[in-house]
């Protein structure tokens, strides 16, 4: 049995198609993990969603933040956004068994030797306390009131835990930093306005998996910051290398660090946006 991890697939079906030949995939033996995003932007988002969601436990995946926007949208609380390609999966007959399918994804799946996240695992969080903030947020996505959670979802506040004094902050807070998150301040506020390469980064700002003094977790597996591309380190895999861009969908092997790509078959956007 093999164990895998990809990045970001964001609707590149093609490739993702091509990176399992190369794994030879056998869900009967293999297992895979999904770093989240498996919708948007790329070009055949219905046929990712659908190819998840048809592969039984072989196949896990976390929510990432085009995830839940599909189902903010689906919910009709936000509107579709330039660059958006999530109309097939909208206009379909099964759109709401797609999102009652979303909506019991993950925020944060234990490994026991990793986890698994979109973004990444807040620096004062520890693992027991990371997996408290995930599971609170997917009990309300599971529930009555999952549109409302939805409607109240969007923000950039609070950018601390200490700050998140009501249930609604303390939701937006663990969505905010298990899907968005790149960098924080010394203090270890979120700082989610800038997204890009590390060496271009504003003073004062650090990534998250670069503080000093971070809580331990064992291997965060993640993707979602394609500007910081492949990383592989004691405590990170970031695994998002850009395919929608033109770069590579990535897969790594979880328990010999070998890494596999297939190149994108075209650049499916041409602006950089979250």
């Amino acid at each position: 049995m093999s164990r895998y991890v990809i990045g970001d697939v964001q609707g590149c079906f093609d490739e993702l198609v091509l990176l399992l030949k190369q794994l030879d995939f056998d869900p009967a033996n293999d297992h895979l993990w999904l770093v989240g995003d498996l919708v948007n932007r790329g070009p055949r988002s219905l046929e990712v969603l659908r190819w998840v969601m048809g592969q039984g436990a072989a196949v896990q995946t976390v929510l990432g933040n085009h995830d839940l926007h599909l189902l903010a949208v689906a919910a009709g609380v936000s509107k579709r956004k330039t660059g958006d390609t999530l109309d097939a999966i909208l206009e379909h007959p099964q759109c709401a068994a797609f999102c009652d399918w979303l909506r019991y994804q993950p925020l944060m799946i234990d490994l026991g030797d990793g986890v698994v996240v979109h973004a990444g695992v807040w620096p004062g969080w520890n693992k027991e306390k990371a997996l408290e903030a995930a599971a609170a947020v997917e009990a309300v996505l599971r529930g009555e009131q999952w549109r409302d959670f939805l409607t109240e979802m969007y923000g950039n506040q609070p950018t601390h835990w200490s700050e998140a004094k009501s249930k609604a902050d303390r939701l937006r807070f663990t969505v905010n930093a298990f899907t968005r998150m790149r960098f924080v301040d010394q203090s270890l506020n979120l700082q989610l306005k800038y997204k890009g390469e590390l060496d271009q980064a504003p003073a004062g700002l650090q990534p998250w998996f670069a503080v000093a003094g971070r809580k331990s977790v064992p291997r965060v597996l993640c993707g979602h910051w394609s500007a910081l591309g492949l990383l592989q380190s004691e405590s990170v895999w970031a695994t998002d290398t850009g395919c929608i861009w033109g770069g590579q969908l990535t897969a790594i092997n979880l328990d010999t660090g070998v890494v596999v790509q297939q190149p994108a078959l075209q650049s499916y956007q041409s602006i950089t946006q979250e």
